[in-house]
């Protein structure tokens, strides 16, 4: 077909003319990011100019940027919990937002501790649709033929609750499979799922699982892409292939579904698609039951062109397992998004993982950024620091601060981002952490990002070895004295004699290799926590305890049990819930203390 030449100057030709529209209102909202941000925060607050809220501030029904900068003060979720609470117990008034609450979208739970209330409002659906519906012309432009196949990807859904006033509470995720948007979509050549609506929409995690599997399996050939939200979730499926494949390959003989999926629509659906295949059912016997799993996606799924998972932030720890197991495919991140507001897109999917990069999409909703850094951090921030998405500037880091049109004003979402370049007048963010510290003993503060690399840096001490970390969190041990750092280890071991002896010990791995590990990660961190350590002597050596093969898997059983979306769980990177540490420790199979002092200077004192 024919396409615009201006348009494929600057993103690339469309598949089709579908993509060319998406395309092009991608090129329309960056193109003029500053005019769409001022309109945007207009109609927020327009269409909330009689809420509680904005009128006690005193904004009296003025649009603009300045008075809003003005009147409204920044706020965390704390700040919102009075009227927060009042909307759950059933306050139908106008308290944030003039159009009705239509429900409670939950946080995850596992970045900060208590789940959140996020309120949101009908229409949002329609805004987090259209961005969906801009991935897939993005990501045509670099792999071409997607139309030709299916996409294998295991989409979960929690059971919602209610809170004291009726309204529903659950995950965002949860929220748009259960909406029109997903079960009745359109049919799309370029957007099939191997996964039937009634598998994704099972709440049984168990059944909902077995079938995306199994169906995956059957369409093998067909597959032309894996994925899940997060690359946690990804490896927990393939964990899953591991333990369940025998019982997988019986029903593929057999042509019927196990009685341990008892959902009427799983059943009824597979009916319909399952046949007798002796075949497939020798293959995945065969494949599965081989000692080495090294390359298992591409020999199962031969057709894969890419993963669809998201492997930035604390998600960057799961590369090297996911190659392992995916035999090198590249790795897309496709959207950065969270309950409280769907933010932008990667517009270079098929980038390396540390080079991905979102651009906002200005029509989301109001941006504001929080310079964020040494001299941000020793003063007290104000309003008046605050930084207009259009005025960011390469290589700075700054805290996201929304405003949405479900009424949040000036929100601090707590993610770090640092600008990395432009597309058109639209900046490009790199998600560089979660602002909270994750742990502390003394004055010494370590993030997520910090420790995350000092795990990468100690992990090299494996390779030789035919080891790798596959799940890693920690701990503030402060019951010794001086208090020290405790990191869980769950370990990938390669030979399989080393798999089996992982249970007892860390196979092939001495004390010594360990050690190196333990000291590797104290050099990696901050010049504080050495001093602390060097000097004050007010931090004790850094412990890894190495936990046996499926102790994450039990993890993440313990948080859905409590409440936690399968679909939205992370791994917390640091734990210290009671019953978290108790079964950690109870899955110990060694523990290694950091034989030397790291490296320090007063130099280096900050």
């Amino acid at each position: 077909m024919a396409v615009d030449s201006a348009l494929s100057s600057l993103l690339g030709p469309p598949a089709c003319e579908k993509d060319a529209k998406a395309l092009q209102l991608i090129e329309d909202m960056t193109r003029n990011a500053d005019a769409v941000q001022e309109r945007v925060l207009a109609e927020i607050l327009a269409q909330n100019a009689d809420t509680e809220y904005l009128r006690r501030h005193g904004l009296g029904g003025a649009i603009d940027r300045a008075t809003f900068k003005r009147k409204l003060p920044i706020i965390s979720y704390e700040d919102l919990q009075p009227e927060i609470q009042r909307i759950a117990n059933g306050d139908s008034s106008a308290i944030l937002s003039s159009h009705p609450i239509s429900e409670f979208l939950t946080s995850s739970g596992t970045s900060a501790g208590e789940r959140k209330l996020m309120p949101t409002i009908r229409e949002e659906l329609d805004r987090r649709q259209l961005l969906y519906s801009l991935l897939m012309p993005v990501m045509n432009l670099y792999v071409p033929g997607l139309d030709k196949g299916k996409g294998l990807y295991f989409l979960f859904v929690k059971s919602e609750t209610r809170t004291p006033g009726g309204l529903l509470a659950r995950p965002v995720l949860t929220s748009y499979y259960k909406s029109d948007h997903f079960r009745t979509r359109p049919y799309d050549p370029y957007n099939v799922y191997t996964s039937p609506n009634e598998a994704v929409l099972c709440s049984d995690s168990y059944q909902s699982m077995y079938t995306q599997m199994l169906c995956g399996l059957l369409e093998r050939h067909h597959v032309l892409r894996l994925g899940a939200v997060f690359a946690s979730g990804l490896l927990r499926a393939i964990r899953f292939l591991q333990l369940n494949w025998p019982q997988l390959a019986d029903d593929i003989r057999s042509g019927t579904l196990t009685p341990r999926v008892t959902d009427p629509g799983i059943r009824s659906v597979m009916d319909q698609i399952m046949k007798p295949d002796p075949d497939l059912a020798d293959f995945i016997t065969l494949e599965c039951s081989k000692d080495q799993w090294e390359g298992i996606i591409t020999r199962i799924w031969p057709k894969t062109k890419y993963l669809d998972v998201i492997v930035t932030g604390a998600m960057a720890q799961y590369i090297p397992t996911l190659e392992y197991y995916s035999g090198g495919l590249s790795m897309a991140c496709t959207m950065y998004a969270s309950s409280e507001c769907y933010f932008g897109i990667n517009l270079n999917p098929m980038c390396k993982p540390s080079e991905v990069a979102y651009t906002i999409m200005p029509n989301m909703a109001y941006f504001e950024f929080l310079p964020h850094g040494p001299a941000s951090a020793a003063a007290a921030y104000s309003p008046e620091m605050l930084v207009d998405l259009a005025d960011v500037e390469v290589g700075k880091e700054y805290e996201l601060v929304i405003t949405t049109y479900a009424g949040l004003y000036r929100y601090r979402v707590g993610d770090i981002l640092r600008v990395t370049g432009f597309h058109n007048s639209a900046p490009q963010f790199h998600f560089v952490r979660r602002k909270n510290v994750l742990l502390s003993i003394d004055s010494d503060k370590t993030d997520e990002a910090e420790l995350q690399k000092a795990v990468e840096n100690a992990s090299q001490n494996l390779r030789s070895h035919g080891a790798s970390v596959v799940e890693y969190t920690s701990y503030a041990d402060t019951r010794t004295i001086p208090g020290h750092y405790v990191v869980y280890w769950e370990l990938l071991l390669k030979d399989k004699d080393d798999a089996i002896n992982a249970n007892t010990a860390c196979g092939s791995l001495s004390r010594e290799v360990m050690g190196r590990c333990c000291l590797a990660m104290e050099e990696s961190l901050n010049a504080v926590y050495r001093q602390c350590r060097v000097a004050d002597g007010s931090i004790g050596p850094l412990e890894i305890r190495v936990v046996r093969p499926g102790t994450f898997e039990e993890l993440m059983d313990y948080a859905i049990s409590r409440g936690a979306s399968i679909n939205q769980y992370k791994v917390p990177r640091c734990v210290n819930f009671t019953p978290i540490v108790e079964l950690l420790d109870s899955r110990v199979v060694s523990s290694h203390l950091s034989p030397a002092l790291p490296h320090w200077s007063p130099e280096r004192r900050r």
